[in-house]
This record gives C-alpha cells, sequence and structure tokens, in this order.
C-alpha cells in the first residue's frame, strides 16, 4: 500500500479515535497508529484544514494542544469510527478471498491476517438471516487445498477432486484435467476438463472438499476450449426459469450472492429480485432456508411447491414430536 493510500483511511480513522482518548500524548497516539511522531503531527496540520462546507470558523476541525497532548475541540462530525454494512463486508470478504486464491499475491499472510480480523468482526455484529459468502458446503478455501490446485495447474498435472454441486446439493468425486485458474466476479475458480461430465467445468475453490494431485499429466482433448467469461460468468438462457422473489431485509444478501437479472430496492427496505434458475428442486431448497425471509411472486408453481414443501416438514416435525 502506498503511503497516500495509509494515511487517508488514519486520516478518517484519527478523529474518533482521539475523542475517545482525550489528552492522550502524540508519543503515544504515533505508537497506537505504527507512525512516527513527527508524521503524527503532519497529519494533525491536515486534520485543520479538513471540515464542513463553507469551511470558515465553526466549520473546521479544531484541535487544542497542551504540551504533549491532543484533544479535539470541534469533531465537525466525524465522531465514529468507520463501520461496514454487512453487505459491505460480504463484498470485502468476497474479494479477499479471491486475492488469497491468486497466484503471485505479494503478502498471502496479511490478506488473511486482513480476513481473520473481518470475519471476526461480522461474526459479532452479524444480522440474523446474513450470510457471508457462505452457503451450504462453501467455506474459506484452505492453503492445502488452494497450493495443490496451483501446484496441480503450474505442474499440469490432472487431479482428483471432491466437490459439492450446489445445483445437486450432493458432493462427488471425479478426475479434472487443470486448464487455468481464474478469478471471476470475486471468486476463484478452477477451470478445467471434467472426465466425467465430458466437457469443460468451472469449479469454485471453496467448493472443492479435497484435492489430490496425480502423477498423469493433465491432457484436456484438442476441442476443449476456454471459458468466455467476457461478459460474465453468469449468461441468461432463454431455457431458464425466472423466478421474481421479493425478499426482506435481512434476506438482502440473496440478491449480492446469486447472480439475478434486476434488483429494485423498494420504500419498505425490502428487495424485489429476478433470478434465473435451471433446477427448480435446487431453488425449492433455497426458498424453504429462507423461511418467512422471502415471498414467491412469480412462477405459481414455484410458490405452490415451497409451500407443499413446507406443509410436509411440519406434517413430519409434528409427526416426530407426538412419538
Amino acid at each position: 500500500m502506498t503511503a497516500s493510500n495509509e494515511r487517508l483511511p488514519r486520516l478518517l480513522a484519527l478523529v474518533p479515535y482521539l475523542l475517545n482518548r482525550p489528552a492522550i500524548t502524540i508519543k503515544e497516539a504515533a505508537a497506537d497508529f505504527g507512525i512516527t511522531p513527527k508524521q503524527l503531527r503532519k497529519d494533525l496540520e491536515l486534520l485543520w484544514m479538513c471540515g464542513l462546507p463553507g469551511y470558515g470558523p465553526g466549520d473546521l476541525i479544531d484541535l487544542s494542544f497542551e504540551g504533549e497532548t491532543i484533544t479535539v475541540s470541534f469533531d465537525a462530525g466525524m465522531n465514529r469510527p468507520l463501520r461496514l454494512t454487512a453487505a459491505e463486508a460480504a463484498s470485502l470478504l468476497v474479494a479477499l478471498r479471491a486475492l488469497a486464491d491468486t497466484p503471485g499475491v505479494v503478502d498471502t499472510d496479511a490478506v488473511q491476517r486482513a480476513l481473520a480480523k473481518i470475519e471476526a468482526a461480522v461474526g459479532k455484529a452479524q444480522p440474523a438471516g446474513m450470510v457471508v459468502g457462505l452457503g451450504a458446503f462453501e467455506r474459506e478455501e484452505t492453503a492445502e487445498i488452494r497450493a495443490a490446485v496451483q501446484d496441480a495447474v503450474k505442474r499440469e498435472r490432472a487431479v482428483r477432486i471432491r466437490y459439492y454441486s450446489q445445483s445437486h446439493d450432493a458432493m462427488s468425486d471425479r478426475v479434472v484435467d487443470p486448464m487455468r485458474l481464474l478469478l471471476l466476479e470475486g471468486r476463484g475458480y478452477l477451470e478445467a476438463w471434467c472426465r466425467s461430465a465430458l466437457g469443460v467445468r468451472l469449479f469454485r475453490l471453496d467448493r472443492i472438499d479435497a484435492v489430490e494431485v496425480l502423477a498423469e499429466p493433465s491432457s484436456p482433448p484438442p476441442h476443449a476450449q476456454p471459458t468466455d467469461t467476457s461478459e460474465g460468468l453468469f449468461r441468461p438462457r432463454d431455457d431458464q426459469k425466472i423466478a421474481v422473489l421479493l425478499l426482506e431485509p435481512d434476506a438482502h444478501w440473496v440478491a449480492e450472492y446469486y447472480p439475478v437479472d434486476h434488483a429494485a430496492e423498494l420504500s419498505d427496505g425490502r428487495t424485489r429480485v429476478l433470478m434465473r434458475y435451471d433446477d427448480s428442486s435446487w431453488m425449492v431448497r433455497l426458498l424453504l432456508g429462507l423461511g418467512g425471509d422471502v415471498h414467491v411472486e412469480q412462477p405459481p408453481e414455484l410458490a405452490a411447491e415451497v409451500v407443499r414443501q413446507a406443509r410436509e416438514a411440519l406434517r413430519r416435525a409434528d409427526h416426530l414430536l407426538s412419538t
């Protein structure tokens, strides 16, 4: 990170920091921010020129000094530390996980430390129903799996993977011939020729449960072509079904986690989305998992199937409780 990129977040954090520590010494504050007292003085001089529109007396941040101590006299509204919304935290986690996947990242340890800090903060403040990048199986890719996949691509070796398919909600074992690693829409993917499906497939790294690098070379057939991702990973098809869903605020993450054709935030805080799907059983499982946080507006047959399966689940629960 460049010096200017480091300075901006520090400046934004300085006022709420000083408000919570009145009369702290310059030396102590500089140590907390990991900078020299000289640099801190330069930051404080810059803050003196920042504030509210008008930029006259009573508009600019005001600081007072007594000896070697600092006190904020006027904060210009910068009295709270920056906080991420759940959606912003989710997006940041996705991007950081993708960076951790990507070969050539300069400081992987720094990325992992940032991930750990943000995940810990999100875990404490996470609202009901919020999912941060993790589905029924997905989890942060392990360093072992990531390293093994990168090694297989680099050495052009076939791999045996145990993979979770979300559309079928099942694990499968398959041998694939790696072609390349991709970073798409904030996630890491292994593109490979799948010997079971007899076609090129994209395997999300966070859904690979186990990987074994084989001794045999990776040998995709000559007709195997890389996936065209110039217009995005998911492309609409005429044969796909379209669901119109009304999401409650706690289920807004669905519009960010899954590809949707359209998302409109309503005045009451809910979100209406148009979502394409191939497998009706997968869509029903997703909707049942959201409980009362989603309402199916279209198609009617999807809504009816969700109601049917929900009633059947309740019937079985009643039966179990009565026995």
